[in-house]
């Protein structure tokens, strides 16, 4: 009867009922010192905590030195912030429990939370003596060397429990999530790079061990390394959309269009309504100069994108480009127009748009006005310096492009550049010199005009 009426109390939360009966129970009912201990934990959920330690004193009078005794008391004693107490409560777990390292490494950590360093580091390798292949023996010792500044054992002990199977997975991901919250980082970097490629050596198997390890590659810079981590983690498991988005963004950053368009392919095979899937797929046909696949791409994924106006911008600035190629004026510029009633600061639609209108012809005020302010905003850009100079000349004003040509000829050795310095010079009457930038533009590579070679061979500038 007791017992059900206390259970009954406790899981109504009628604490101080419950504790009432259980303790008549104790009291009245002979052989029922076993329910001391729930005494003890309703005493602790109210946090009547010397009444706790008294009916553990009890229990112990009743039964002797038992470990759930001892790790109650230790509780209690830390909830009290009596640290001597609750470290002796912890010898005694380890006298009674030599071989059992859980015991050990609990009062490691409680050294160490406790800045009493010297004593974790001698706690943490009696652990160690017990089980020479504990992780959590090594992460405490990871910590405390960390805390006396000692870098390099304490990277060291790191790398010793990630190497290590039996560390979780899920652990070993909060710890690189801690450092990839730091990152770049010179000082991490290398750290960081060695943890993760440790984690997937210890977990071949486990998708969110590639997933971590290419979030780490990709900030700091290893692209081409994180999207095949990031491709690894999807052979395991193919469900996670952030891992095809991070595949195709990677992929176009890479300038890999064979491979943009595989994967973005794959992606829409399983995630058919994510418009960014399709923005991606459309720059990888647009990549390819397969324009009307881009095209149809695009309208498609923009549709999908209505309510997000930033996104539907970015499918608008990709449409200008594709419907230019197919020579569809009026749609690149209604697309540019829309892209910019958004966004009016796309800088990448402002310079394309631009540029674009000066190879027409078109609209030249207006293509010189949104250039300048592509110019204005990055005056370093040897792109939007290129188109800038273009328009200028286009308008005829030579000396005013040849001067936005060299400041970008500071930073660029590209082709077209370099042809159109020529071009400007040619106009301005320095014939040798605009003849010298001819070749060399040949020399610079791909992307100049077709007619470049005319130009050198029949020193004459043709348009």
């Amino acid at each position: 009867y007791y017992l059900l009426l206390a259970q009954a109390q406790a899981s109504q939360k009628q604490y101080d009922a419950a504790t009432a009966t259980y303790a008549s129970l104790v009291r009245e009912v002979p052989g029922s010192g076993n329910y001391l201990f729930q005494l003890a934990d309703l005493y602790l959920a109210q946090n009547k905590l010397p009444e706790a330690l008294s009916t553990l004193e009890k229990a112990q009078q009743q039964f002797g030195t038992l470990d759930e005794i001892s790790f109650k008391r230790q509780q209690i004693y830390l909830r009290q912030n009596n640290l001597p107490l609750a470290l002796k409560e912890g010898e005694t777990l380890i006298a009674n429990n030599p071989t059992e390292p859980r015991y050990v490494l609990a009062q490691a950590e409680m050294y160490a939370s406790n800045n009493r360093l010297p004593e974790a580091i001698r706690v943490a390798e009696q652990a160690l003596r017990i089980d020479p292949d504990n992780p959590q023996a090594r992460l405490i010792l990871a910590e405390v060397y960390r805390q006396q500044n000692q870098p390099e054992e304490s990277q060291k002990q790191l790398k010793l429990a990630f190497e290590n199977p039996s560390l979780d997975i899920d652990q070993e991901v909060r710890i690189l999530v801690g450092y990839l919250k730091q990152l770049p980082n010179d000082k991490l970097n290398a750290l960081t790079l060695d943890l993760a490629a440790a984690a997937v050596r210890s977990h071949p198997k486990e998708a969110k061990a590639y997933s971590v390890a290419g979030d780490v590659q990709t900030l700091t810079g290893k692209k081409r390394e994180a999207r095949n981590t990031y491709l690894k983690a999807l052979h395991l498991d193919n469900s996670k959309y952030q891992l095809w988005q991070q595949v195709v963004l990677l992929d176009a950053e890479l300038n890999q269009a064979d491979s943009l368009l595989v994967h973005s392919d794959r992606a829409l095979e399983l995630f058919p309504n994510q418009a960014q899937l399709w923005f991606f797929n459309g720059v990888g046909h647009s990549l390819k100069q397969q324009h009307k696949q881009a095209v149809s791409a695009l309208e498609h994924g923009r549709k999908l994108a209505a309510g997000n106006l930033e996104l539907q911008a970015q499918f608008d600035a990709q449409l200008g480009d594709a419907y230019h190629e197919l020579k569809d004026n009026a749609k690149s510029d209604a697309a540019y127009e829309s892209a910019l009633t958004a966004d009016p600061n796309n800088y990448g639609a402002l310079n394309n748009y631009s540029y674009y209108l000066s190879l027409r012809g078109e609209k030249l005020d207006k293509a010189k006005e949104m250039s300048g302010r592509t110019v204005k905003q990055f005056p370093d850009n040897d792109t939007y310096l290129d188109t800038y100079a273009w328009i200028l000349y286009k308008l005829k004003d030579y000396a005013g492009a040849r001067e936005s040509l060299e400041h970008a000829l500071k930073t660029t050795k590209d082709a077209a550049v370099i042809e159109h310095h020529g071009d400007v010079l040619w106009q301005l009457g320095q014939h040798p010199q605009a003849l010298a930038e001819w070749q060399r533009a040949r020399k610079a590579g791909p992307g100049a005009s077709p007619l470049l070679d005319r130009k050198i061979k029949e020193q004459k500038l043709y348009e």
